[in-house]
């Protein structure tokens, strides 16, 4: 296309800024996901402290060292009852919160995303890989989930439930503080980092090519017809298998990544807790601490570990969740090759010219130099093979790209300097290729709005020479039309185009090979009814582009393209 699309990566750190910032206005219910993480985590910590710690009293009671329980015995089964209970509580409460705001953010993630591509759209997307964009637009932000709701509270509550457990086991012995700070910062830190820095590239690599197997797989059931016909089904079917063992390689990878890294977690969970156990039992020997400092101290240890393995265990879809963040940022942050004017001039239609204009795609140059004039009421035909810029002269004129030399004018004025609405509210263009939306007929011609009768739109129906092909339907103007038009034929869908030019009604019809699909009666047909909206509007001005010269009978004049791609 006009300018070459390219994959930025941005680090980590980057990605998860930038997607952190659009928790701003959930920041309220963020704020309570942590506190009720927080106090969760501290009821499972303390359940097994305070369970540990009574039935050490009870141990001592037993053997005469002491008269009395820590807590009593009622007490205590009451206390570990209602942390049990409040622990179960905290986490739904923080979870709920967690996927409020996810859900809550994916929703406002896909409207930009969707706002980007009426920005983007149609230059910047017309030559888009649609597959990989389909993937952007679905799995990937839906792995953003995991982002929102399983990665920015857990690092909070583990940072927080950590530092306080820190000062814990330092009040019991300050080097058990110590060492407590170093076991965090290495499940939770540490070993995420470098399972991070190891699997990054794969896990971009994964969702890339995840995206081009999802087009290629577009593609394939777009030409499915075509592929029964020329027997290409098994070299098709064979590509999808390669294409789907090089995902599932990628992904044997990631899941080797994700085994390390638990494997390091549960060794570096049973290495600190053993050093903790020897650390306090080394204090105790030497009467540093009593006997149940040891004791509370070691299960305080073993037990803490919950949020920072939660923390570390991220790291496994982190790589893919990042990726997915970065190939959203892309889009996100794509800067459209034609801005939309806003603050421009709006004008009525009198008339277009096109001065001195030359247009190359990348390297290819399509126009150089051309000059044509379409006069207020007239009729101008474009004729040439297909491939010599006829389509791109359209374009142009709807300015989904900007000339690279010259000038385009509407009214005398330069397209640069109209409001873009305003410039596209004057022209209705019929492209080559008709999109149907899966809904009726009906909604198809008028693309849904309910500006139009019924009425109008059976007339415009009648004029594109599809009325009594619809009454013959079963369900008339109700009829669905399937996705993609799937139930309708070339011709039909063709007509369906030129059936929302003839509804909309604008001053400057652009019309593309308006009759291509259509037998010699039909194109009769349209060509009369083209003539006659002419004749019933005599301001209204046409561009009819064809290859066919009996397409052109009726034009006023002729503009002829070579072959060798520059205009006469």
């Amino acid at each position: 296309m006009k300018s070459k699309e390219t994959e930025k990566r941005r680090p980590s750190l980057i990605v998860m800024a930038k997607l952190i910032v659009l928790v701003k206005p959930l920041l309220p219910v963020m704020l309570l996901a942590i506190i009720l993480g927080v106090a969760g985590f501290l009821c499972a910590i303390f359940l097994s402290v305070f369970a540990s710690a009574e039935l050490l009293a009870l141990a001592q009671n037993a053997s005469g060292l002491q008269t009395f329980t820590f807590w009593g015995q009622k007490n205590i089964f009451l206390l570990l009852i209602i942390l049990a209970i409040a622990r179960g509580l905290l986490h739904y409460g923080e979870q709920y919160c967690n996927h409020f705001i996810a859900f809550k953010l994916l929703a406002i993630i896909r409207h930009k995303v969707f706002a980007a591509l009426r920005r983007l759209c149609p230059a910047k997307l017309e030559g888009r890989d649609k597959g990989n964009l389909i993937s952007v637009i679905t799995s990937d932000i839906e792995l953003l989930e995991v982002f929102y709701a399983h990665t920015i509270s857990p690092v909070a509550i583990a940072l927080i439930v950590s530092t306080i457990m820190c000062v814990f086991l330092g009040k019991i012995y300050i080097w058990a503080g110590i060492l407590a700070t170093a076991a965090y910062l290495t499940v939770g830190l540490l070993i995420p980092l470098i399972n991070s820095k190891l699997g990054s590239s794969k896990g971009f690599e994964f969702r890339n090519q995840f995206g081009e197997l999802n087009s290629f797989v577009l593609a394939s059931l777009r030409g499915l017809d075509e592929t029964i016909q020329y027997d290409f089904g098994k070299k098709r079917k064979n590509q999808i298998e390669e294409e789907s063992l090089q995902l599932g390689n990628l992904q044997g990878k990631l899941n080797k990544y994700e085994a390390l890294q638990r494997s390091f977690t549960t060794g570096a969970i049973l290495f600190f807790g053993t050093g903790a156990f020897f650390l306090f039992y080394t204090a105790f020997t030497k009467n540093l601490i009593n006997f149940s400092g040891l004791v509370t101290g070691t299960v305080a240890m073993l037990g803490s570990f919950g949020p920072v393995v939660a923390l570390s265990n991220l790291s496994n879809n982190l790589n893919q969740t990042i990726a997915s963040g970065n190939r959203v940022l892309n889009l996100l942050e794509e800067k459209p090759v034609v801005e939309e004017v806003t603050s421009g001039c709006d004008i009525n239609f009198a008339g277009a010219s096109v001065e001195n204009i030359s247009f190359a795609y990348d390297e290819k140059q399509i126009l150089k130099d051309f000059n044509a004039v379409f006069q207020k009421g007239k009729i101008t035909g474009i004729h040439g093979v297909s491939g010599c810029g006829k389509s791109t002269l359209l374009k142009l004129l709807m300015r989904f790209w900007d000339v690279d030399r010259g000038q385009i004018k509407i009214s005398g004025e330069n397209v640069k300097n109209l409001n873009t609405e305003n410039l596209r509210s004057m022209i209705s263009y019929i492209t080559q290729e008709t999109y149907i939306f899966n809904g009726s007929i009906a909604e198809n011609i008028s693309l849904g709005a309910e500006c139009f009768t019924q009425a109008e739109i059976e007339s415009a129906a009648k004029k594109a020479s599809l009325h009594d092909f619809i009454m013959s339907l079963p369900h008339g103007y109700s009829t669905k039309t399937g996705e993609l038009g799937s139930s309708m034929s070339g011709g039909e869908r063709q007509r369906i185009g030129l059936a929302r030019a003839f509804l909309y009604d604008a001053k400057f019809m652009l019309l593309d090979e308006p009759t291509s699909n259509l037998d010699s009666l039909n194109e009769a047909v349209i060509l009369k009814s083209l003539k006659d909206e002419k004749d019933k509007d005599p301001d209204k001005t046409m561009v009819l582009v064809s290859h066919r010269k009996s397409t052109l009978a009726q034009v006023d004049k002729i503009i002829n393209f070579h072959s060798e791609e520059k205009p006469v």
